[in-house]
């Protein structure tokens, strides 16, 4: 970037599409596929959605050229997430939709989502939630940086961007690191880095007028046979319902409450 301070950014969030969790998470049958027919966007990637819009805005927002687009890879109904993106204030959408798609796991949803974004080409920075609410492996971020080839600060609870330096914090346990990255970079953000914003009455009638660009593998020039089940590396070969929760153990307090309960500690070997 020529000139850092004055270029307009092209902030790219992945947004996905993932069951509502106010409802028991259910299985499809025989597939072992998480049943998505209640699903809104990722709680944790509206902290994504509003890192980029904040960064956008620090520049000048949309009115300076600055775009944040929200990509969201899944079925038809995931194009509600972009949908909400734009009502919370992306500049525009795309949602990767193709049955091929179905099943992919990590491994596959990473290829995807690369192929897609060197496709749509020119970000200077692409942000993304800590996990996804329904898998919740946290390994796309980092699969996707090394398949982008791009610097990665992921876990990020404080971001800022100072020319073309992106500077994080990453808090640990006992310890906050400071992380450091020139664009373009990926970075993936904690619920800790922010307080999405609700659309307004403003912000949903003016995503109606939003571009959403919809693509499928074809438009990627990817084989079928590299996602969807056929290119995950991993694969659900049995699932069970959870087992009813038991009533447990009841102490009743003779004067002895505090030894039965040390006993029963002990004997689960929790002390």
């Amino acid at each position: 970037m020529s000139d850092p301070a004055g270029t307009p950014l092209r902030i790219l969030v992945l947004v996905k599409h993932v069951p509502d969790a106010q409802f028991d998470r259910r299985l499809e049958e025989p597939t072992h596929r998480v049943d998505r027919s209640d699903s809104i966007l990722s709680e944790l990637d509206e902290y994504a959605l509003e890192a980029g819009l904040l960064l956008a805005e620090a520049r000048g927002g949309a009115s300076a050229g600055n775009t944040v687009t929200a990509l969201s890879m899944g079925p038809a109904a995931a194009v509600n997430a972009v949908k909400k993106s734009l009502q919370m204030g992306a500049t525009d959408g795309v949602h990767l939709c193709d049955t091929s798609l179905e099943g992919s796991d990590a491994y596959a949803t990473s290829l995807a989502l690369a192929a897609a974004i060197r496709h749509l080409c020119g970000y200077d920075l692409v942000i993304t939630g800590m996990a996804s609410t329904d898998a919740e492996t946290s390994l796309v971020p980092a699969q996707l940086a090394e398949r982008l080839g791009l610097a990665q600060l992921t876990m990020v609870a404080d971001l800022k961007l100072e020319g073309s330096v992106l500077t994080a914090r990453r808090d640990g346990d006992h310890a906050a690191l400071t992380l450091r990255a020139e664009l373009p970079a990926l970075v993936s953000v904690t619920d800790q880095a922010n307080e999405p914003r609700y659309p307004n009455f403003k912000g949903i009638m003016a995503a109606k007028k939003k571009k959403i660009t919809t693509l499928n593998l074809a438009d990627l020039g990817l084989d079928p046979a590299q996602v969807g089940e056929a290119g995950s590396a991993t694969r659900v070969l049995d699932a069970a319902e959870r087992p009813a929760r038991g009533t447990g153990t009841i102490i009743t307090d003779q004067g002895d409450a505090g030894i039965q309960l040390v006993d029963f500690l002990a004997a689960q070997r929790m002390i």
